[in-house]
């Protein structure tokens, strides 16, 4: 394991999803996933995360129409509340959405918009 990208892609996962769910994560960790957890945190998050090609808010946007698109709700939802943490503006999340109804398909774009209303109501708290 590289500890500079390990250590790098744990602060990048815990600025973009939030610490406590990131801790909570590892603190779940067992001998049958804790690999997973490595692997996430230096390559996915440490490597891929850390790339000087595309900032954070570009990176959020390419990951929701991906996780649309293949349909993964509980990724969706954690990155979108990710894209908010990366100052994607609420106009822009709206048009993100807009874009993967046009070329995701009326179904993951009405899915997309009601797992983004859940996320939307739970930060302000309704």
């Amino acid at each position: 394991m590289d500890q500079k990208l390990h250590d790098q892609g744990l602060a990048n996962r815990k600025e973009v999803l939030g610490a406590e769910y990131v801790e909570r994560s590892l603190s779940q960790a067992d001998d049958f996933n804790q690999e997973l957890q490595e692997v996430l945190n230096e390559y996915c998050w440490g490597k891929i995360w850390s790339g000087n090609g595309l900032d954070r808010k570009q990176r959020s946007i390419l990951n929701l129409g991906m996780l649309a698109a293949l349909g993964r709700s509980h990724e969706f939802k954690l990155h979108f509340r990710g894209a908010l943490n990366n100052g994607v503006s609420i106009k822009e999340l709206k048009d993100v959405l807009l874009q993967i109804t046009g070329y995701c398909g009326f179904p993951a774009g009405v899915e997309s918009f009601r797992l983004a209303r859940e996320v939307l109501n739970e930060v302000n708290g309704e």
